[in-house]
């Protein structure tokens, strides 16, 4: 494994309820930096913030995991085999090679499949075994796991959607990534806020709730991608307090409520 910190933190906490953040890291190894274009640095793909956005999780009784890998380095939320996630649209790959503004993320040298199996060796699958084992001893614990995907991504992407994206976007595979009951939840309060919102819209939920949502074996999994004009500068990717905390007062509401959830509830 490439020198540099840890490729993604881990806070265990005493409640069912797992948050997840896998695009959330900056870090990119010299080797990979040294290769990049000045887009690929700039790493304007990443979803900025989030770790800090969802900085009470823990609080709550959460447990936390965060990349700290950039995902040019390794997508966490794309299959390991780069099976499309959205058959017929546009889909990135698990070692991307273009920004979502199509540029290219190399100047020379693209990883090769030798290099891509290495680097999902090193950083893809150590973040899911750790995911995958903590999940089993939640639900052992608890009898049951909630594993929240916290995802944010700019406005308006012509590659993956037309327009404007709406404000939050939850996805559970179409219902099949967790009880019936824990989306009408999240959905009801998501609708109730000020904020724009669909369900199983443009995202649906990617590799981690698709993977892992499992509601037979009480498992449930969630994805909320949110636009990223509701808490930050898009354009020079700065955090911005006074909107950022008006969204962390609802997504406070909605993990509270993730952490009180019960299958029979």
């Amino acid at each position: 494994m490439t020198d540099g910190p840890p490729t993604f933190e881990f806070h265990s906490g005493n409640s069912p309820l797992v948050v997840s953040i896998p695009h959330g890291g900056e870090y990119l190894p010299d080797e990979i930096a040294g290769r990049l274009t000045d887009a690929g640095r700039r790493l304007a793909d990443t979803d900025w913030h989030t770790l800090r956005l969802y900085g009470f999780a823990r609080d709550l009784g959460a447990s936390v995991f965060g990349a700290r890998m950039s995902r040019y380095v390794v997508d966490l939320n794309r299959p390991p085999d780069n099976t499309a996630l959205y058959q017929g649209a546009d889909n990135t790959t698990v070692v991307p090679i273009s920004s979502f503004d199509q540029q290219p993320l190399y100047a020379a040298a693209r990883p090769t499949p030798e290099e891509i199996a290495q680097r999902i060796a090193d950083y893809h699958a150590p973040y899911h075994a750790a995911l995958a084992e903590h999940l089993s001893t939640v639900r052992r614990r608890h009898g049951f796991a909630v594993l929240f995907d916290a995802h944010s991504i700019r406005g308006e992407v012509p590659r993956f959607f037309a327009g404007q994206l709406p404000d939050l976007n939850l996805g559970t595979n179409d219902g099949q990534s967790c009880a019936r009951r824990l989306e009408t939840t999240v959905a009801d309060m998501l609708e109730r806020s000020p904020y724009t919102s669909v369900v199983n819209g443009r995202f649906k939920g990617g590799y981690i709730t698709r993977h892992y949502g499992d509601p037979a074996r009480s498992v449930h999994a969630l994805q909320l991608e949110i636009a990223q004009r509701t808490y930050m500068d898009e354009q020079t990717f700065a955090f911005v307090p006074e909107r950022a905390e008006a969204l962390q007062q609802l997504l406070r509401r909605i993990l509270s409520a993730l952490v009180d959830w019960t299958p029979s509830s």
